[in-house]
């Protein structure tokens, strides 16, 4: 699960990467912006995270399987939505669109986190940290899109 999760984060890293090194320089962005080097080493913590949650609940497929189903299945959507941001914001260049995506994530890393935290208590706190994470990208995101509207 690990692998997984760090290998969508990699494929979203490359349309982060060339979005940053052109658009993402020319853009506004608010006082509370973080430096660039602040967000791979806190993405790559997150998926490895994330990827850990998901393995300690697959773990428990066995003794809970629906709701372990259902929680892996919320863990498919809220990580496919999260690489989807990554290309409408830095490929697409389009902050309004990704600030929508973005609360559907934050929607389904919510459910997740519900899901998981009824399977796996230390899942469930992981994903706290991942949507505390996320929640400030949204106020970011929304910010930007302010800014160059």
């Amino acid at each position: 699960m690990i692998a997984t999760c760090v290998g969508i984060g990699y494929l979203s890293g490359q349309f982060t990467q060339e979005g940053v090194e052109t658009w993402y320089k020319t853009i506004e962005k608010p006082v509370f912006n973080p430096p660039n080097w602040v967000f791979a080493p806190v993405w790559t913590t997150l998926y490895i995270l994330m990827g850990l949650a998901a393995g300690l609940v697959w773990g428990r497929i066995g003794e809970q399987p629906e709701i372990v189903k259902k929680g892996l299945t919320f863990f498919g959507i809220q990580l496919a939505l999260n690489a989807l941001w990554s290309y409408l914001f830095f490929g697409l260049h389009n902050p309004l669109l990704a600030l929508i995506e973005i609360i559907l994530l934050w929607l389904m890393i919510y459910e997740t986190f519900l899901q998981f935290n009824k399977i796996n208590k230390l899942s469930g706190y992981i994903f706290i940290l991942y949507l505390l994470w996320v929640t400030f990208a949204t106020v970011l995101n929304a910010s930007i899109w302010w800014l160059n509207k």
